[in-house]
């Protein structure tokens, strides 16, 4: 039996959200330094100082939120007690303030608090997941940390936050959410009702994310990313994802490549060693008619979505292998069995449409560092 969960409440824009803080009292709110800085969190502090909540702003976040950061976050939350805990910004603010407020609550530190989430940027899909990702600085691995109770109350799509998110970032985040999308229907945990919110995501991303990168004043393209990447995020979420994550993990773990560049970089040869699988094959197909670059042959439709993945990387300014994203060659070779053990261990795995052999999953990391001529290899 497979059970559907979708969002608990998606608010967008933000005209009237005093249901939502009504009978709040102590607002504690996650943000990263930036936000900070550029006074961006006064778009929730005002809102909630209006209605008399006292406000406590915590911006000690990192780019790849850490073991320690957790640690160092749960002293700060359990002291201060909120009744409503807000994460705003990114991935990273995010994903931090849903750990710490997981093991906080773990160890009876807090009590149970409305847990908003509000996203700035247009890709994690973290308002909507039971997810959280935290890294191990020392020993270099994300862990996917999984869990019902990460699953926020209420979430806030706004694109006025994002307008200011810089191109490069607008691309990498975009292809986070078309990586979410893709993985979700090609995973072994798809359904009817993940593959529509996964296939209208993709549609937007065809669409809208080029609009969104070369002009990011473009308001209409802005509301439709961050709506599909929230769509994108409710489909993952059910379904699963696979090895295009689970590498991903792995070399912005061992490379401090962002997330969704590192997934971008992935995305074409892990389509190509997931094509070995028949249904896999079928179902990117029936991606490349999303996009409206199918063939009336289904291998020649998978090469062309494959084709269409490079053609929008580099449209989107994104690196086409590792080599390119400035990973050097003796790094690679150093790093390459750690990252190949990450990646076979990583719970993303566990729903790729096929299973790879460590053997596979270092070519994957070699053809992606090397740049594999794919059109010249079988599919299967």
């Amino acid at each position: 039996m497979s059970v559907y969960r979708g969002a608990r409440e998606v608010y967008i824009g933000s005209e009237d959200l005093g249901e939502l803080f009504a009978g709040h009292h102590k607002a504690f709110i996650v943000s990263d330094p930036f936000m900070v800085e550029n006074n961006m969190t006064s778009y929730m502090t005002d809102k909630l100082e209006a209605r008399g909540i006292e406000v406590q702003v915590y911006s000690e976040v990192g780019s790849d939120p850490s073991t320690e950061l957790v640690a160092k976050g749960i002293a700060v939350l359990s002291e201060a007690k909120p009744d409503l805990i807000v994460a705003f910004g990114g991935g990273s603010a995010i994903d931090l303030c849903k750990a710490m407020m997981f093991f906080a609550q773990k160890q009876g530190l807090v009590d149970d608090a409305k847990f908003v989430v509000v996203p700035t940027t247009s890709g994690t899909g973290s308002e909507v997941t039971d997810f959280s990702v935290i890294t191990d600085l020392e020993k270099e691995i994300k862990y996917p940390l999984v869990d019902r109770s990460l699953m926020p109350d209420a979430a806030i799509l706004d694109c006025e936050l994002t307008k200011s998110v810089p191109p490069a970032f607008t691309a990498a985040t975009g292809m986070d959410a078309l990586t979410h999308a893709m993985e979700a229907i090609v995973s072994t945990g798809a359904t009817d009702f993940s593959d529509a919110m996964a296939e209208k995501t993709i549609k937007i991303v065809r669409s809208y994310l080029l609009r969104c990168y070369r002009n990011g004043s473009d308001m209409e393209a802005r509301q439709a990313m961050h709506n599909g990447a929230t769509m994108a995020g409710v489909a993952f979420n059910n379904a699963g994802l696979g090895i295009n994550h689970s590498t991903a993990h792995a070399v912005g773990a061992h490379f401090h490549i962002p997330h969704g560049k590192a997934c971008a970089i992935m995305m074409p040869y892990v389509i190509r060693c997931n094509a070995k699988n028949e249904n896999a094959r079928l179902n990117y197909a029936r991606i490349s008619r999303l996009i409206k670059m199918d063939e009336s042959g289904i291998n020649q439709s998978v090469l062309n979505l494959i084709d269409t993945i490079f053609r929008f990387n580099k449209e989107l300014g994104i690196p086409v292998t590792l080599r390119d994203a400035g990973v050097g060659l003796e790094d690679f070779k150093e790093d390459l069995d750690a990252m190949v053990d990450s990646a076979m261990k990583d719970t993303c795995t566990k729903t790729n449409p096929r299973v790879v052999s460590k053997e596979e999953m270092r070519q994957l990391f070699i053809d992606a560092f090397f740049g594999d001529k794919i059109k010249l290899r079988n599919l299967y």
